[in-house]
């Protein structure tokens, strides 16, 4: 088995391992899936460290490294040609930095998972099989391929929210299991169209191979998505209705307003290792399809589509941040601050500039660290008294010194104080935006002005929570009880949260870290959308 189907399928191997072990031996099924996270990591490190980043990939497969392509289904059809689906997996300088950031993430999730104490054979089971979704649908590159992997991740973050998540975790997994397969189901037809679509150069029969429906010489003339075509359906042009189906599959992931409504619900009921995970891993997945799949495969779509993208961003950004200063649940705070940084994302991608679109990974990067650093930190106290209110709080800072230091340092890394990956990620993303004017015309000016204005309001709601709750005469709801109860950070939390702290400042002193490894990527992408 090669290095990228190792990466992909050992937590899988790892599930299966565990469901096979005796439940007498639950409290070794912790240590099985942090040894497979371990090794995980070390291939990741690997991978990066041996990464050439002068190959661009995008829709280049000879620029792709450690390709993988195996014929996998194939059924004649008669006269409708051979069915083809290959096993065919690559890395490119969108997909390297994320396969890293999945594997910490996942370090620090299994590490949050400690406080898992029923049915933990079920939880690491599932837990596993979610790695190796995520995983293979940042590694494929066949369409159909890339769509088993995206909708497997659907089972187990529903039975992980709906089995461990709180009161009302039944609601929310239902919530969020139909908002993403409401945007599966119609990214299946756009597959299917796109299929039916587009011409394997090498066979001449229709292909799911993603790199070949990037390449407008591989489009049958008359089909439905092809780019001589003028075919209109439902009144739309037929590429930019595809490129709007499969922009709201991801855009529900991201999530961007008004697509956002599952997120807050599931990260308040979700436990703290998969709340981890959402925010860390799955809001990412939105933002690499509409890189991987909206913007490559139909660029002519995206260039018509960039002014309202970079609206819906700058939406996103102000919308989720005037939220966030009206909450009272530390979770739901930080959940509705993910839907702001994540506007960024979207700004900087619509900006179609060489700073928006790094700009853009970087804040996918940074913010994966930074959310999960901060619900691992709300996780902290919610296992010591469960309760999240943040006026039920004041002078914990007295109590809990490391812990209070671990909080300043994940709060004013998100706001986005310089030296630390945020301040990278979000400048880049505006000078995107306010460049883009001048360079392709996209967008204009004010989308940056007011996306800037979002700084400001993570400024409001982090600081003002901080104050609240950390500073002044220890008060707390429960009393001398909770008192008790709150004891400093242990061991186990100090090293996750140190991991992340960490990865914090250095992409902060060192962004070249990152941005070395995209940045060819990033130019091939930008001229596949604007060749001008």
């Amino acid at each position: 088995m090669s290095l990228l189907s190792t990466l992909i399928f050992l937590p899988l191997l790892a599930g299966v391992l565990i469901l096979v072990m005796p439940s007498a031996w639950q409290s070794r099924f912790k240590y099985v899936a942090l040894g497979t996270i371990v090794i995980q990591i070390v291939l990741s490190a690997f991978m990066y460290m041996n990464f050439n980043a002068d190959l661009a990939g995008v829709s280049d497969q000879n620029k792709f490294q450690l390709v993988e392509r195996l014929p996998w289904i194939s059924i004649d059809l008669g006269g409708l040609g051979k069915l083809q689906i290959d096993y065919f997996l690559g890395i490119d300088g969108f997909s390297m930095p994320l396969l890293v950031l999945t594997s910490i993430v996942m370090l620090v999730a299994v590490l949050a998972s400690w406080e898992i104490k029923t049915n933990l054979k079920g939880y690491f089971a599932l837990f596993l099989l979610l790695d190796t979704a995520v995983m293979g649908v940042f590694s494929s590159l066949d369409f159909f391929l890339f769509y088993i992997f995206y909708e497997l991740m659907l089972l187990p973050l529903y039975f992980l929210i709906g089995m461990w998540g709180g009161v009302r975790r039944e609601y929310a997994a239902i919530k969020f299991f139909l908002y993403t397969l409401l945007g599966s189901v119609f990214m299946l037809l756009v597959i299917i169209g796109l299929y039916f679509s587009v011409t394997d150069p090498k066979t001449g029969s229709h292909t799911f191979n993603m790199l070949a429906m990037m390449d407008p010489a591989n489009y049958t003339a008359g089909s439905i998505f092809s780019v001589v075509s003028k075919q209109m359906l439902l009144g739309v042009p037929a590429r930019l209705l595809g490129f709007i189906v499969l922009f709201v599959a991801f855009a529900i992931k991201v999530p961007v307003v008004p697509l956002h409504t599952w997120l807050p619900d599931a990260h308040v009921e979700a436990p703290t290792p998969v709340s981890i995970i959402l925010a860390g891993i799955l809001l990412k997945i939105g933002g690499y399809g509409i890189l991987r799949i909206c913007f490559s495969i139909f660029p002519d779509a995206a260039v018509q589509s960039s002014w309202w993208l970079g609206l819906i961003g700058v939406v996103s950004i102000l919308y989720g941040g005037l939220n966030a200063l009206a909450q009272t649940d530390l979770k739901r705070l930080i959940a509705y601050s993910s839907v702001s940084h994540m506007g960024f994302v979207l700004l900087g991608i619509a900006s179609v500039t060489p700073e928006g679109i790094s700009g853009g990974m970087m804040q996918m990067i940074s913010h994966g660290f930074l959310s999960s650093m901060l619900f691992f930190l709300v996780g902290v106290l919610y296992s010591r008294v469960h309760d999240r209110q943040i006026p039920n709080f004041r002078g914990l800072a007295l109590l809990m010194p490391k812990y209070t230091a671990f909080v300043m340092i994940g709060f004013f890394a998100s706001l986005g104080l310089p030296g630390f990956s945020a301040f990278i990620a979000e400048a880049f993303s505006l000078i995107g935006a306010f460049t883009s004017e001048n360079v392709n015309g996209f967008l204009p000016r004010w989308m940056a002005v007011c996306g800037s204005v979002g700084i400001l309001l993570s400024a409001g709601y982090l600081l003002w929570t901080l104050q609240r709750m950390f500073f002044g005469e220890t008060r707390l709801m429960g009393g001398e009880e909770w008192k008790l109860a709150l004891t400093d950070v242990n061991p186990r939390e100090v090293i996750a949260l140190s991991v992340l702290a960490f990865l914090g400042v250095l992409l902060g002193v060192m962004p070249s870290l990152a941005f070395e490894k995209m940045n060819s990527a990033v130019l091939e992408l930008i001229r596949l959308v604007n060749p001008q």
